[in-house]
């Protein structure tokens, strides 16, 4: 492994680890876990501002939902399983949490005035994959997919389509990818649902895509179980592809899950299922982003945004109040203390990739000031205290939000 694989700085910068009792498991360190968070909030917010309300779903649920589904004949080799002893049935664990929105959707009688109904979930799903396939993050038994429903009626496609080709354009911008490539995955071999279903499905999300401004290319036979889907491919900065975001279109779910709704003639009809993900996994998109940025997350990103250094005993009061006063900003700051040369604690903040270091000496505390260093670069700037913090706070803030400038 060379020291940019995301295993190596998943060490070296104490983000995660993985052992063999836990095989293909990610055990997350507090600086990796703040990095997901932010990440996971990054997108909420994201979602929610597109229309999407965000559920929550059980890990485990009886083989027989599976089956009716037709999870079961796809992916059941690959499903953990287990028997329910006192009920006398099997349970599984979710390979992915698409039936499992179904069964929200149909808690009770829609009507056509409620879609499109658009439902978001940071699913935790599990497959047993081939250890032989296990590779870091990349590649795991246990993840989480920023998954995401519509529910609507075929005149609804073009618009969700296009709604949600444009949110992927905003966060892969914010994410540092401005450009990204497009493929259309048609009918695979292993599939459910009809000939005629199939072309429906191809024909409306090419239709969609053309409508949405994409400019594609076709995969022939690599769609997935249900329908075709686009596929969203970003390049790293070591030119390597990444799929990444998808768009499913799905006739054959609904009709196996039962959904329906009311339409404007009062009859029943089955709606359209439209499956989304912005990332995909956000172990893998963790494993792409440390690569593509050799650990040097965008400040917004980054674990700790700043450390505030001393530079003596002396000026150590004075650190732990500007630390408070980057803390009641929204600044993920710490102190370092250590009784070590600032040369020393220059190092240490940029072998962990810490964007800013923030230097306080006995100087800075009697003018009420900060001295602000980049750790990438080393340039320098100094700042009154107030003026400093409310600088970080904006370097520092979700794209988009009123903090950032």
């Amino acid at each position: 492994m060379n020291d940019i694989d995301h295993r190596v700085l998943g060490n070296k910068l104490d983000l995660f680890h993985q052992q063999e009792e836990g095989a293909g498991m990610v055990f997350w360190h507090p600086r990796g876990w703040t990095l997901y968070r932010v990440l996971e909030d990054y997108v909420r917010s994201r979602m929610r501002r597109a229309g999407f309300r965000e559920i929550r779903t059980p890990q485990l649920l009886a083989r027989s939902l599976w089956e009716k589904s037709g999870l079961w004949e796809k992916f059941g080799a690959a499903m953990y399983s287990l028997a329910d002893a006192e009920e006398r049935r099997a349970l599984c664990l979710k390979p992915m949490s698409c039936p499992c929105h179904v069964q929200v959707f149909n808690q009770r009688v829609r009507s056509y005035r409620e879609l499109p109904l658009r439902y978001s979930e940071f699913g935790a799903c599990h497959r047993d994959e081939p250890s032989g396939s296990l590779e870091g993050l990349k590649r795991t038994r246990a993840f989480v997919q920023d998954d995401a429903h519509v529910f609507c009626a075929a005149a609804d496609i073009e618009s969700e389509v296009g709604r949600f080709c444009a949110l992927l354009r905003d966060v892969y911008a914010d994410l540092g990818f401005p450009e990204f490539s497009v493929a259309l995955a048609s009918r695979p071999a292993l599939r459910a649902g009809s000939e005629g279903t199939w072309d429906r499905a191809e024909e409306a999300l090419a239709h969609a895509a053309d409508a949405a401004g994409l400019e594609f290319a076709v995969l022939a036979g690599e769609g997935a179980f249900y329908g075709p889907k686009l596929e969203f491919q970003l390049t790293d900065s070591r030119a390597r592809s990444w799929q990444c975001g998808t768009i499913q279109l799905d006739f054959v779910l609904p009709e196996r899950l039962d959904a329906e709704f009311v339409n404007q003639r009062d009859e029943r009809e089955r709606p359209v299922m439209i499956h989304h993900a912005v990332l995909g996994s956000m172990e893998r998109f963790i494993a792409m982003l440390l690569e593509h940025d050799e650990g040097w997350m965008p400040a917004w990103l980054a674990p700790e945004q700043a450390v505030v250094a001393s530079i003596s005993d002396a000026s150590l009061g004075y650190a732990q109040e500007v630390l408070q006063a980057l803390e009641d900003a929204g600044v993920r700051a710490v102190v370092d203390g250590r009784p070590e040369r600032l040369e020393k604690k220059i190092v240490d903040a940029r072998e962990k990739r810490v964007p800013f270091l923030v230097v306080v000496g006995k100087r800075e505390a009697a003018d009420r000031r900060i001295s602000v260093r980049w750790s990438r670069d080393g340039a320098q700037r100094e700042f009154g205290l107030a003026e400093g913090v409310g600088y970080l706070k904006g370097k520092g803030g979700l794209p988009g939000s009123p903090a950032r400038v």
